[in-house]
């Protein structure tokens, strides 16, 4: 467990995430460019708005899937394993699916809470104020302590037996604070850039920031002799 002050772990985290961070960010505010000042990137846009619209939830669950889960252990299996998939691979995977699924829907459902009562326009105030609910709110309260959770209990080979450390204020402070910290450096600009989108497009450039997190710290992590970022698990998105 993480000893010290946890905003300095939490800073190291960032600062050891600069990179694949600063490249998620600059990602989005190209998307956000393309879909506001380039009509020839509108059809490409009203495609992802139409599968939105007609899957729902259910493209809530499947494009987190993909990016959270099927892709990253995909690379670690090309990149590390020279194309085999371990037994430990298919346990990380079937884990990863089953939480990026059920966490795409929890975040569609939280976006749409949030249009519900701030609005869908995307004016300054109204992306200002769901930024500061999601980030500020939504992300300690719940999305960072859940998710923290439960790696650990994958951790401790899903023994709830040993989970009573989780629900102590050391844990908080010394696992979750350091992992806000680092979520906030990187993700708080992404979180504005995707909700200066329409509802539509939300999830849609929520998973695509997710796939290339994902990916990126996947591949970053899994090179040899390079300093190790804080896990993806760790970094939550949203």
């Amino acid at each position: 467990m993480t000893s010290g002050n946890p905003f300095s772990a939490g800073f190291r985290a960032a600062r050891a995430n600069l990179i694949p961070g600063l490249l998620i960010q600059a990602l989005m505010v190209i998307l956000v460019l393309l879909y506001y000042f380039s009509p020839p990137a509108h059809a490409w846009y009203q495609a992802l708005a139409g599968a939105k619209a007609r899957w729902g939830y259910g493209f809530s669950f499947l494009s987190a899937l993909i990016a959270g889960a099927i892709l990253p252990v995909l690379l670690k299996c090309v990149t590390v394993n020279r194309g085999r998939l371990s037994r430990a691979d298919l346990s990380d995977l079937l884990f990863l699916a089953l939480f990026w699924g059920v966490d795409g829907v929890i975040i569609d459902a939280f976006y749409r809470f949030q249009a519900l009562i701030f609005g869908a326009h995307p004016d300054f105030p109204t992306v200002l104020k769901k930024v500061l609910v999601d980030q500020f709110i939504y992300n300690p309260l719940f999305a960072a302590p859940y998710t923290i959770a439960l790696f650990e209990f994958k951790n401790q080979s899903f023994q709830l037996r040993r989970m009573a450390h989780v629900f102590t204020v050391d844990f908080y402070r010394l696992q979750v604070i350091p992992a806000l910290c680092a979520t906030w450096a990187i993700w708080i600009p992404v979180t504005t850039a995707i909700y200066l989108l329409p509802s539509l497009l939300q999830i849609p450039l929520f998973a695509l920031a997710l796939t290339f997190w994902a990916l990126l710290v996947t591949f970053i992590t899994t090179r040899p002799a390079t300093p190790e970022p804080l896990p993806l698990p760790q970094a939550i998105p949203e």
